[in-house]
């Protein structure tokens, strides 16, 4: 009867001698999972040529209008030059597909059991949040500024042949500028919390829509009450910051304040990133 010498060594010891995943391995890998995507480029792309596009079209609709405005109008091209750089109709577009990217990093993942693989190599899930939150920031902050500088030199360009340009020096301009490059990320981040809250990519990518674009209509600015829930969205906080002049408030108008809406970009982001956090930690996978 042969005696056990010694004990084989347990098949998990390598697993278990090799070293943990630092914060920075794990934003490297969640660059490689976005950029991996052809539909990445391809919503990068349409993000940056549609608000370039955009500005080309409002400045130019102002540029053939110029002979039509009255003396106030052309002794004051504020009023419709920075309006012309940074069009809403065009930053939607940012917004919607800044939003999407953010849901399908979390949602895609678990939409593809790929969750399942990530928790494995990774146990501690609120950094794989967390290193997500950061791709997506910085990914969408150097978009975010490409659209906006390129759609301010666009518009200026075209308006520059009547004369009316706007310079950055111009009170609130700079201000304006940032608001549009800002709201890519902020988008980001907020779709990166849907996403892990519903786990779907199509339902995360419809609330998504729905919370960021369609509901903040259905609240008017003619009451004080509608007007202040209205003012706590994205999109209408891009609207006040990228305004350099607005009316006063009175009876039947009350617009957002700067401070007001400089809050809305930050505590978005902030409260969505917790979220994601919390709840991908207590969920099973």
């Amino acid at each position: 009867m042969s005696t056990l010498t010694s004990l084989p060594r347990p098949a998990t010891a390598a697993a278990v001698d090799a070293p943990r995943a630092r914060f920075l391995d794990l934003v490297a890998a969640e660059w490689i999972k976005l950029r991996s995507l052809r539909s990445t480029w391809w919503t990068l792309v349409v993000a940056v040529l549609v608000p370039w596009g955009a500005a080309a079209a409002a400045a130019t609709a102002d540029y053939d209008n110029w002979p039509n405005y009255g003396p106030r109008e052309q002794a004051a091209p504020h009023l419709f030059a920075v309006h012309d750089s940074f069009p809403l109709e065009g930053y939607l577009v940012v917004m919607l597909a800044s939003g999407a990217l953010g849901a399908l990093a979390m949602a895609g993942e678990y939409g593809s059991g790929l969750i399942r693989t990530t928790t494995v190599a990774v146990p501690a899930r609120g950094s794989v949040v967390l290193a997500k939150a950061v791709v997506q920031t910085v990914a969408w902050t150097v978009v975010g500024w490409i659209c906006a500088v390129g759609s301010y030199l666009i518009a200026q360009a075209i308006l520059s042949g009547r004369h009316a340009t706007i310079p950055l020096s111009y009170d609130g301009v700079l201000r304006a500028m940032a608001a549009a490059a800002m709201v890519a990320p902020v988008c980001a981040l907020i779709g990166l919390g849907i996403g892990a809250l519903v786990r779907h990519a199509g339902g995360a990518i419809g609330i998504l829509t729905f919370v960021v674009l369609l509901l903040p209509q259905f609240f008017s600015q003619n009451k004080q009450w509608s007007s202040d829930i209205r003012h706590v969205f994205p999109i209408s906080a891009f609207g006040r910051l990228t305004e350099i002049w607005t009316a006063p408030a009175h009876p039947g108008f009350y617009p957002a304040t700067l401070t007001g809406s400089t809050l809305v970009y930050l505590i978005w982001p902030v409260v969505s990133v917790a979220a994601a956090v919390w709840i991908v930690r207590r969920r099973d996978v």
